[in-house]
Formats: structure tokens, sequence, C-alpha cells
């Protein structure tokens, strides 16, 4: 009979998360697929365990094919990243597609995810949202992807590495304007946790002069509404405004002219107007 494969969520920086059931899992799997084995060394060391382990980071994927066969053959594994949910912008999410393909038992055990812990706090709109992750590392791409963001009216989310923060801070800069909102969440859960509230220009402007240190989340706001349309004015609405400027004290061939102004009609239909209702209200008398 096929054992499990168990998504285990691992604390994102402080330890003391832990929740009481992912500890549990690791001390009754059979061995462990980690991102990085000496990562997750450190958190086994820290409950007391020893298992086997093995890596599925994205340079050694051709183990997804062992790890799978060793689960058919009736082991359990304990698939984790080096910190948070696995399998959210993490190489593990082809383990999962490959093991429900073939029909494996995948069970999650769920715990901390930066990306949420980080819009929990970051007093941007959080009704809806979106996980960009990383952004593309070649340039052609990642211009692609802010283009494609750039009227995006949800919450957006990326994950940023200190040493590309500056570049990212400059390219979100010429993408969105240095007006957006945005909050940079570093570190969380961390000795030096810190969460601040600014705009990508004052961001970009801070980080100029301050050298970024630890591990980002940077959750910006969405694409501001674009200003409701006006309806066009008839050409009734436009006739009466000019009456009302005859009202006034206006000449009407004045008056047809101001009341054109951003209409869509002419002055000329507007003075026609203004004659033929005239004319026939002198009929009528």
């Amino acid at each position: 009979m096929a054992g499990t494969l168990y998504i285990v969520a691992t604390p994102i920086g402080n330890l003391e998360d832990m929740p009481p059931r992912v500890a549990a899992t690791f001390g009754a799997a059979d061995f462990v697929a980690a991102e990085d084995t000496r990562v997750t060394l450190k958190l086994l060391n820290y409950l007391g365990l020893k298992k086997p382990m093995v890596s599925y980071y994205e340079h050694a994927l051709h183990h997804g094919e062992s790890i799978l066969a060793r689960i058919e053959a009736g082991e359990s594994c304990a698939l984790c990243s080096d910190a948070g949910m696995p399998c959210i912008s993490d190489p593990g999410e082809q383990i999962v597609r490959d093991a429900l393909a073939r029909g494996i038992r995948v069970v999650p055990v769920p715990g901390a995810s930066a990306c949420v812990t980080a819009l929990a706090v970051s007093g941007q709109d959080t009704s809806r949202f979106v996980f960009e992750g990383f952004l593309p590392v070649a340039k052609k791409e990642r211009r692609e992807r802010l283009d494609f963001l750039k009227n995006e009216p949800r919450t957006i989310i990326f994950y940023e590495a200190p040493h590309k923060l500056r570049t990212t801070l400059n390219d979100l800069v010429s993408a969105f304007g240095a007006d957006r909102s945005v909050t940079l969440c570093r570190e969380l859960t961390k000795l030096h946790e810190e969460i601040t509230k600014t705009t990508l220009g004052e961001a970009k402007e801070f980080y100029a002069a301050q050298d970024p240190r630890g591990e980002y989340v940077l959750v910006m706001a969405g694409a501001p509404d674009a200003p409701a349309e006006e309806e066009p004015l008839t050409l009734e609405q436009a006739v009466a405004a000019a009456r009302a400027l005859m009202a006034a004290g206006t000449p009407p061939a004045a008056a047809a002219k101001q009341a054109a102004k951003g209409t869509g009609f002419s002055r000329g239909e507007i003075y026609r107007e203004l004659v033929a209702a005239k004319e026939q209200q002198e009929g009528a008398e």
C-alpha cells in the first residue's frame, strides 16, 4: 500500500511558532524531503529528531522520481521548504503535481506563510490580492510581467532578497509611479522584524542610502480606480445651458459658443435650436 506525502509548513522565523502537528508529522514520517537539507537539519535538531533526508531543490528535482517511488513503495514523506508553507513559489509544487497524477495521497499540514502574514499586517486592502512571489530575473521577462500588472486593481504581493531589493524598487517605481503605496515587511517573526508602510518613491530613496538586510515581503496597493466618465450632455441640455447664459445677459451667439464647449455639439447647432425655439414661441403668441 502506498504511503502519504505530507506538505509540512515550518516556522518563517521564530521556532516557537512551531505547531504541535508539524512536529508530530516530522516525527512520524519515514523520511523528509527538504528544500535545503542543511536548513532542515537545524529544525530537526531543535525538535530532537533524526530522519533520513533528501533534497528536492530546483537543481535536484531529478530526486522527485525517487521520492515518489519511495512513497509508492509504502513510505511516508514529510516535504518542507526552508520556511513557511512549501510548494508556494517553491519547486516542491512539481512533486505535488506528479504525486496527485499518480494517485498518491497528499496531506497538508498547515502553518505560517510569509505572504499571508505580511498581508495581514500591511495596512493595505486585504479583500482581494494576488501573489507574484519573486519577479523574473531576466530584464525582458521582468518588464513584461510588470507591464502586465500595471492595471491590476488588487493588492500585489512580492518576495525579494536583500541584494536585489534596490533593483526591484527602481523597477517598481518605473512601472507604477513613486506615489504607489507599499508596505515592506522585513524579517517577519524574527528578532529584527520591521514593518514599514510607505510609498515606492520613499522606499527607493531610503534604501539608496541604507543597505537592505534580511528577507522582504513587499505588499503593494493595486491600481487606483479609474475616474468615472461623465455622461456627455445631450443637445437639449446644451441648449438649456445656453438659455441660462442668455438669461444672465449673454448674447445668443456668445451663449451658444460657450455652451458648446466640451459637448461635441457645434455652436451653430445650439444657436439654430435657440432660434427655432424662439420662432416657435413667437408663433404660439
